[in-house]
């Protein structure tokens, strides 16, 4: 019996162009997404890596001169929303030099991955009670906040980066503001709001 070879689509021969010229200007806004998501470093380096990947496998698909940030950010959800979901089944990530120090007894420090550069990072546009507030809202609401609030998009856009209706995307974005609002008012007080 013979085993068939497997077909695999080749990018176009202009695809390191069109990479460079329609992907390259949103890496920035692409990791700024993913570290609002995975609220990690090293995971959202890794779903923009992921990302890129499968932007460039699937280049074909693009139609240069759309809206290509749209386009990548669709992937990237779809990325996260698939390491989400294998996460939530498997074991739990673990630091290794959290380990180390824990058996050398120096529980003292976070370990040098942990020094705040994430706070560095996303902080700078807002701050931690703010973040703290995003980083706890359930995934689908998270999403639609950073995608409006923080990334700009319009509605028709979120619409086809998530895959889902107009109409939900108001409806998630009210309930994600009213989630929001409720979590933030002491903290709006503070800060001379009323």
């Amino acid at each position: 019996m013979e085993i068939p070879t497997p077909v695999i689509s080749t990018p176009p021969v202009n695809a390191q162009a069109i990479f460079e010229k329609e992907f390259m200007p949103h890496l920035n806004a692409m990791y700024n997404f993913a570290l609002r998501l995975t609220n990690d470093e090293d995971d959202a380096q890794d779903l923009v890596q992921d990302t890129c990947m499968k932007a460039f496998r699937f280049i074909e698909s693009f139609e240069p001169g759309t809206y290509a940030k749209a386009w990548l950010f669709r992937i990237l959800k779809n990325n996260f929303i698939n390491d989400y979901r294998k996460k939530s089944r498997g074991p739990a990530k673990v630091e290794f030099e959290w380990v180390e120090q824990s058996f050398s007894g120096d529980e003292d420090h976070e370990p040098a991955a942990h020094a705040d550069l994430h706070a560095e990072t996303v902080n700078e546009m807002l701050g931690d009670e703010i973040t703290a507030a995003i980083q706890s809202l359930p995934v689908d609401f998270r999403m639609i906040i950073i995608l409006c609030d923080l990334e700009e998009f319009s509605y028709e856009e979120m619409a086809r980066i998530l895959n889902i209706p107009i109409g939900t995307v108001r409806s998630r974005l009210h309930r994600a503001r009213a989630i929001l609002k409720e979590n933030l008012a002491s903290y709006a007080k503070t800060k001379g709001y009323h």
